[in-house]
């Protein structure tokens, strides 16, 4: 982790999303992709899995149908229109080919110039573990930036397909790491929006016992007057940024 946040690149138009759960992006990057879809990016979302081991009250196909719901609302409130769900398993994602192949025909559909992925690290720092879920996503994600524009990696999904090696990802950021090295300016609106945008998911913080509006509005104000500190007392959303 360094002393002080360097402001992410912004010279870039397409970015691409992908995390395990639904409310995943809505607990680190929001914020930010606020402020991208004002300024004109295009931003789109993929989830891994469906989210349909994250309530405990709520069978797992039912959850999954509340979570999917969720997350669309959640996207919109921060100006992204397209999310996506894969079938991989909630809770037991497996890291290996089929992974990999998945995130690298989506990246090869996309074209982003930079990826958004959330913390791969074994911890969020100090004593607190991270999921087995996050650990493996993030890690593919860094890795589907390079499988993506090899044509001799997967290349079943080339040719009829009409999906083409794409090798213009330019960055990968990771949100809510422990080892944040940039930061994206946050204004107050882009606050607002975030906090409207996890509060979206209303059934998962209630399955939670929390109030969905003061839960949110808590983490979110706390997450981004943290960061400031770290880059000259702005509000920021924090990212490890990887360059390639």
């Amino acid at each position: 982790m360094t002393d002080t946040l360097t402001a992410v690149p912004t010279d870039w138009q397409r970015a691409l999303a992908i995390v395990a759960h639904p409310d995943d992006l809505e607990y680190g990057a929001a914020a930010a992709i606020a402020e991208w879809t004002e300024a004109g990016k295009e931003v789109s979302y993929l989830l891994v899995t469906r989210g349909e081991a994250g309530i405990d009250g709520l069978p797992p196909e039912e959850s999954a149908r509340v979570r999917e719901a969720e997350q669309v609302a959640s996207a919109a409130a921060v100006g992204v229109e397209t999310v996506e769900f894969l079938a991989h398993r909630d809770g037991v994602i497996e890291a290996g080919l089929p992974l990999r192949r998945d995130l690298a025909g989506a990246v090869r559909a996309r074209q982003p110039e930079l990826l958004i992925t959330i913390n791969h690290h074994d911890t969020w720092g100090g004593a607190y573990w991270n999921t087995p879920d996050h650990r493996t996503v993030g890690r593919a994600v860094l890795d589907a930036a390079g499988d993506a524009g090899n044509r001799w990696v997967f290349p079943e999904q080339l040719g009829g397909t009409g999906l083409k090696p794409w090798d213009g990802v330019r960055w990968v950021a990771v949100a809510a790491s422990p080892r944040a090295t940039h930061a994206q300016q946050v204004s107050d609106w882009a606050v607002e929006k975030a906090i409207a945008s996890l509060t979206e998911h209303r059934a998962y913080l209630e399955g939670l016992g929390e109030d969905p509006a003061a839960y949110a509005r808590s983490l979110i104000t706390r997450g981004v007057d943290e960061a400031a500190e770290r880059f000259d007392g702005r509000r920021c959303v924090p990212f490890e940024l990887f360059a390639r």
